[in-house]
């Protein structure tokens, strides 16, 4: 039985992909699928759960344990789905007395790469909380985790959210974020007719009201990671090098390997290939202050976001066309990971490198440098936006910003971020590489202070309350 429950909802996930991507020109509101295509209604027969309007259903007179909807992209990949699942899975481990929790797939493409790299228990428990309903009630709680041009009426296709509108529910919640200085005035709008709006930081706390988000609805909710599934006495790391050789060689002057007396040091990047992810950054900054003869290696772990595959052409390109210094032609290696590396081997990859570094120009949350952190790995971050929450010079290395660049282009036109400094980022990676007693007490520092704030049951009580505060506001009518 269980078997066929994962084969119905792998086929279905396939199915949504296929429909998503040959129909996407139809209407925003998976509801009125039948009005457009035979073949989508065909779907919504078969597989009623992924199409059902979600308020039909009434309320339960037995069930007085709130239930809890918790919209998402559970099967995209990427940051909210990383972090969506950092919370059912701490919600379901130490809070299954407290609520009743339930999900949909929402807010992005699904990607069956991503599910099939998910852990047989995380699969079930998708399965599991999928197969649950929650009634449109006074004692149901709506959370649309995503960017708010998702939210009811959603900007492009994708499952609304909250389901039926905004009536009827005991409490609709945004979880939602920004990686510039502002938020869009669309964006502001959405947010102000849901009942609570999270963001994980004070950062953004800042950022939504000064924007014009109502300040009694912005409720800092900060990030829950699995510190059990990032522990780093539980894996064996890879075995480097690994992914594609993309700049240097692996050469001694004497012999072509290593000197005994000194071990390769390998920095870790994790990032969609993005001009907001300080890739040109770190290339620059990396190039530029080490060399073959330091015997250290960059990995970029990276997937295309808007552009093709062939990074190597791009680091090419970027080096051909910038001001690094080729040290006689002996450059320090860079290795490019293109190829999916599933969740459950991720914890293996953060194993195997030395420090972590990231220097973009704005991060939401930037779930990667903390889930380095839970994996005790030494991290430079760039010290503005999410990473404020959380890194400092005791747990780690914040990389100092050289000044704010407006956005010249794009949907986000006049907002700011950060540009770190190369100079700076130079000094730190130097400094990592040659201190690695300090490196090693900083990523230890990291992993405790993550366990400490972050930790799956430390979150679970925080989301507890606030859904219970939001109950109890709702029922007082202060948003009303």
């Amino acid at each position: 039985m269980q078997n066929l429950k994962s084969t119905t909802f792998l086929v279905s996930a396939i199915l949504i992909v296929l429909l998503s991507i040959s129909l996407n020109y139809y209407t925003n509101t998976i509801h009125h699928l039948k009005h457009y295509h035979p073949f989508k209604q065909t779907l919504q027969n078969t597989f009623p759960r992924l199409f059902r309007p979600t308020s039909v259903k009434p309320p339960s007179p037995t069930t007085h344990t709130p239930c809890v909807l918790w919209m998402a992209p559970f099967i995209s990949g990427g940051g909210y789905s990383s972090e969506a699942w950092s919370y059912i899975t701490a919600l379901t481990r130490h809070a299954n007395d407290t609520i009743r929790l339930a999900i949909e797939q929402h807010g992005d493409l699904e990607s069956l790469e991503f599910w099939l790299g998910l852990s047989e228990e995380h699969r079930a428990l998708a399965q599991e909380l999928h197969s649950r309903e929650c009634a449109t009630s006074g004692d149901t709680v709506v959370v649309c985790h995503s960017e708010p041009g998702a939210w009811y009426p959603p900007l492009f296709m994708t499952r609304p959210c909250p389901p039926g509108g905004y009536d009827g529910n005991a409490a609709v919640i945004g979880r939602t974020m920004f990686e510039t200085d502002r938020v869009a005035p669309e964006h502001v709008r959405r947010c102000n007719r849901m009942d609570s709006v999270w963001v994980p930081t004070d950062f953004h706390v800042s950022s939504f009201v000064r924007s014009g988000v109502e300040p009694s609805k912005v409720v800092k909710v900060v990030q829950s990671v699995d510190v059990e599934f990032f522990d780093p006495a539980k894996y064996q790391p890879f075995d480097l090098p690994m992914g594609k050789l993309v700049l240097g060689a692996r050469q001694n002057s004497n012999s072509g390997t290593p000197a005994p007396d000194r071990k390769d040091f390998a920095f870790l990047s994790i990032f969609k290939w993005e001009q907001r992810k300080g890739w040109d950054v770190l290339l620059k900054a990396y190039l530029n202050e080490f060399s073959a003869s330091d015997r250290v290696s960059l990995y970029l772990l990276t997937n295309p976001y808007h552009s093709d595959k062939d990074f190597s052409s791009k680091i090419s390109q970027f080096v051909t066309d910038s001001d690094v210094v080729d040290d006689n032609g002996e450059w320090a290696e860079v290795y490019v990971i293109d190829e999916h590396v599933p969740q459950v081997y991720l914890p293996r990859l953060y194993r195997a490198a030395d420090a972590f570094v990231l220097p973009s120009r704005g991060e939401g949350w930037g779930r990667p440098i903390v889930e380095a952190m839970a994996m005790a790995l030494p991290v430079i971050a760039t010290n503005w936006s999410g990473p404020t929450e959380y890194l400092n010079e005791e747990n780690g290395y914040p990389l100092i910003v050289e000044r704010m660049v407006e956005i010249a282009e794009g949907p986000f036109v006049g907002h700011f971020q950060a540009e770190p400094s190369v100079e700076g980022l130079r000094g730190l990676m130097r400094r990592v590489w040659r201190d690695r007693d300090e490196a090693v007490a900083r990523g230890r520092r990291a992993r405790e202070d993550v366990v400490r704030r972050f930790s799956p049951e430390v979150m679970a009580r925080v989301v507890v309350g606030e859904f219970m505060e939001a109950l109890r506001q709702k029922k007082e009518g202060l948003h009303s």
